[in-house]
């Protein structure tokens, strides 16, 4: 089964050298699931969620921007796998040509998925999978998210 997720935000952990790490946190199933990503992703994830746009487009805005004009459509994102500690995502898509729809999976890391579907706002889907190995429950974090 596939759990529609929210995207609460990013969050700072600490990594086991003691440095702190940026982590996007979704919440589906009534539990949290972080993931780890770099500071590049964790800004480009913040970015999308403010709406704010730029002078240029960044890669993701970018890369909307052209699967749009080339008659494509983001259905939905999928993060569907998780092995020694790496999530797996794919990107779910479609093109209508002479009125017939083909669809395509491309596969993606998290966060990737992640800021293409804030920027279309398609839905965020992780597998039932995925939230049994690494959900947490929202207890276990100190969060102050802004409802």
């Amino acid at each position: 089964m596939k759990h529609r997720a929210v995207v609460r935000g990013i969050g700072v952990g600490v990594g086991e050298d003691g440095s702190s790490v940026p982590a996007v946190i979704l919440e589906a199933r009534d539990e949290f699931l972080p993931i780890v990503i770099t500071s590049d992703q964790a800004q480009a994830i913040q970015l999308g969620l403010s709406g704010e746009q730029f002078e240029r487009p960044l890669t993701h805005d970018l890369l909307v921007e052209m699967v749009t004009e080339f008659g494509g459509a983001i259905d939905s994102i999928r993060i569907d796998d998780i092995s020694n500690g790496t999530f797996y995502a794919k990107v779910d898509a479609e093109r209508y040509q002479h009125g017939e729809a083909q669809t395509f999976v491309f596969d993606a890391r998290p966060s990737d998925a992640i800021s293409l579907a804030i920027r279309v706002d398609c839905p965020i889907l992780i597998s039932d999978g995925v939230l049994d190995a690494a959900g947490q429950p929202p207890e276990a974090f100190d969060v102050d998210f802004d409802e």
